[in-house]
C-alpha cells in the first residue's frame, strides 16, 4: 500500500423488489452499520454496499432524458432507494 492511499472494498447488489431492498438495508446497517446516500451503506465491518433496484436500468436509460433526469434527481435525495418514489418521479 502506498502512503496516502487506503484500500477499500465496495459491493454492488442489484435487486428486483422493495422488499429485497428493505431486508438487505436492515440487515447490513444492523449492529453498527451506517446508511449512506443514493443506496449506499456501510456494514458493521466497514464494507461499502450499494443496494440498487434493477428498475434503475430502464428509468435512467430511458430515451426520454427529461424523465430519466427526474428519476436521477429523486435518487439524489434518498438514502435507501424507494422504487415507488423513483417511478413516481419518472412519471411526473
Amino acid at each position: 500500500m502506498h502512503a496516502g492511499f487506503t484500500e477499500a472494498i465496495s459491493l454492488f447488489v442489484k435487486v428486483e423488489t422493495q422488499g429485497e431492498i428493505d431486508e438487505l438495508w436492515q440487515r447490513l446497517t444492523a449492529d453498527g452499520g451506517e446508511p449512506g446516500r443514493c443506496g449506499w451503506l456501510k456494514d458493521r465491518y466497514g464494507l461499502s454496499w450499494q443496494i440498487v433496484p434493477s428498475v434503475l436500468d430502464s428509468l435512467f436509460g430511458s430515451t426520454d432524458r427529461r424523465r430519466a433526469q427526474q428519476a436521477v434527481d429523486a435518487m439524489m435525495t434518498m438514502d435507501k432507494l424507494d422504487i415507488a418514489a423513483l417511478q413516481a418521479a419518472y412519471d411526473r
